[in-house]
Parts: structure tokens; sequence; C-alpha cells
């Protein structure tokens, strides 16, 4: 399926809930705003996945962070 990503919003920070920064540094920072929003432009567009929790899988793992909030719209072509 494809999967045209409209919004994200990752978390960033640590003092976020259950949220978890990096997961590939051993130390939690808090992202400056202009990573912040590279990071959200550059996984914004029409992703393929097998479903919406694949979608997840797949930005989680090129992003390197995890989603706090995602909107998108399923393309039928």
């Amino acid at each position: 399926m494809k999967f045209l990503v409209t919004d994200i919003e990752f978390h960033f920070d640590k003092d976020e809930g259950d949220s978890v920064c990096n997961q590939d540094l051993d130390t939690f920072f808090i992202a400056q705003e202009s990573v912040r929003q590279e990071v959200r432009d550059s996984h914004l567009g029409v992703w393929e996945a097998d479903d919406d929790n694949d979608l997840l899988d797949e930005i989680t793992a090129s992003s390197g962070w995890d989603i706090k909030n995602i909107y998108y719209e399923i393309q039928l072509k």
C-alpha cells in the first residue's frame, strides 16, 4: 500500500512522558528546532508499507525517532 504522510510529530524530548530519544545514542538530548523541522520535513510524502503499523515502523527506522502523532491518507493508485 502507499501512504501519503501529510504531517508527523516525533518524540524529540526526553521529558515527554515515556518518549525515547534517538535510540542510536547512549544519551538523551533535546533536538534543536531546525533539526526537528528537517527530520519532520524529510519524512513527509509518499511511503510504501504493508499497513499502518508497518508505516510507523518504516518511518521510525528511517528517522531514528519514535512517532508521537502522524496524519496520512491511503493512496488508491
